[in-house]
């Protein structure tokens, strides 16, 4: 969209028709200030400057008479609806919102420290929304419309943002935008409530002694973040390469490969989906393979990795317990092409898999991690955990906060006996389980 269009747009910003026509009435106003030429030379940084000062000394020159904190809000949000996306501006440049879900232009939430709100805000029609939906999709070069009402992108600045409009949406245009956090490192998940000092040096001792690992939660659990500092304990000198749908994770090595799925064109084209990336990563001289979420028939590809020289793999899944996770990559195996058993599949699960990391999101916006169990199972026998850390919550008192404790429980022998071939020290918490099926738990942990 060119410059001129994009002020000159007939949007309506703000919570209300009447602000939104003081908006219109002073964007046209810039419009016939301006030099396009000059503005479409200039950054986007200096542009929103230029346009700010150009707006200040309109006003000045022809009123309205406005306070200071009413003369700032009316330039930011001419300058806002000029270049940016409205109403939605601020809250992008709100660094403690994690999540923006517009459900239609009456109904605006946001999400800040795990609790979601209402904000008083509104789009002053729903063609205002639309025509913010289409800004936002254009810069990923998408397009939505009636013939092809959803789309999902990231943004160049790293947002996902998923967009689902009428007649599908029945409530209006639906925006959500996901901006993800900064990356935590594990010290800092302690510090937040996320784990313990005991839970980290075993997990730190599972990722350097190549175990596979599976990180399981809900939608906004934490999985991303977790899978993010959880991968910061791989050698430096390891090749990594990361498969993702929407890339997130932000890996501090140097060695690190980058792969993006991409969707298919506006004509049904060009498709590559997560599965085609596993395939190819294999071809690449990986050391591990890390993806961001398994859905589908990738998962296994992903698991004939893991059990076939790729130790010490890391993968994230839906679901809400350990033993419901391993159920879960059997369905999602069984989606594939491939044509095998699905019994079959626990093979191959029992195998590739060595740990299962739970993690719940609670009632007060909380993420922790609930369950670390081993996969002690082999062969086509029925999945068998044995959960080696538990948090247990006490009753929710009046504050509504959850408050309770991590449980360590003893690690099975063969489990032990790994690590400390690999040279990897036991957290004393844990201790030793006393001749724990160690034929079997030998086998499964391999």
């Amino acid at each position: 969209m060119s410059l001129r269009a994009r002020i000159a747009a007939p949007e309506e910003g703000g919570s209300g028709r009447e602000d939104g026509h003081l908006v219109a009435v002073y964007r046209a106003k810039l419009l016939e200030e301006i030099d396009l030429a000059e503005m479409s030379s200039l950054a986007a940084a200096e542009r929103r400057m230029r346009l700010e000062r150009v707006l200040g000394h309109i006003i000045s020159r022809e009123g309205p008479v406005l306070s200071s904190a009413e003369r700032s809000q009316l330039i930011r949000r001419v300058v806002d609806e000029a270049l940016g996306l409205g109403v939605l501006e601020p809250l992008l440049a709100d660094a403690s919102i994690t999540e923006i879900m517009v459900n239609g232009p009456d109904s605006i939430f946001v999400e800040r420290a795990g609790r979601v709100e209402q904000l008083p805000l509104r789009f002053a029609s729903n063609e205002q929304l639309m025509q913010t939906i289409e800004r936002i999709v254009s810069t990923v070069n998408r397009r939505v419309d009636e013939s092809n009402p959803m789309v999902d992108a990231r943004l160049p600045t790293g947002e996902r943002v998923n967009v689902i409009i009428p007649p599908l949406a029945l409530t209006g245009p639906t925006l959500t935008i996901r901006r993800f956090p900064r990356a935590y490192t594990l010290p800092e998940l302690i510090g937040l409530g996320s784990l313990d000092e005991q839970m980290l040096m075993l997990l730190a001792a599972f990722v350097r002694a190549r175990f596979n690992v599976i990180v399981s939660g809900g939608t906004g659990s934490g999985k991303t973040t977790l899978l993010n500092a959880l991968s910061g304990l791989v050698p430096s000198h390891e090749r990594i390469i990361t498969i993702e749908d929407s890339a997130e994770l932000q890996l501090q090595q140097e060695h690190v490969i980058r792969l993006e799925s991409r969707p298919p064109n506006v004509e049904g084209k060009g498709q590559i989906t997560i599965r085609d990336l596993v395939r190819n990563s294999l071809r690449m001289r990986p050391d591990r393979i890390i993806v961001g979420e398994v859905r589908g028939g990738e998962t296994l590809d992903m698991l004939q990795a893991m059990s076939t020289g790729h130790d010490g793999s890391l993968a994230t899944v839906h679901s809400n317990s350990a033993e419901d996770a391993l159920m879960r990559l059997q369905t999602l195996g069984s989606m594939s092409e491939v044509q095998i058993p699905f019994e079959a599949l626990k093979d191959q699960i029992n195998s590739a898999v060595d740990v299962v990391v739970q993690l719940t999101r609670h009632a007060d916006g909380s993420r922790k991690v609930t369950e670390i169990a081993l996969l002690v199972s082999h062969g086509r026998e029925q999945f068998r955990v044995v959960p080696v850390t538990r948090f247990v919550p006490r009753p929710t008192g009046p504050d509504r906060v959850v408050h309770g404790h991590f449980e360590h429980l003893p690690l099975p022998r063969a489990v032990a006996e790994k690590l400390y071939v690999a040279n990897e020290p036991l957290p004393p918490a844990f201790g030793v389980a006393e001749a724990f099926d160690v034929l079997n738990t030998r086998q499964a942990i391999g």
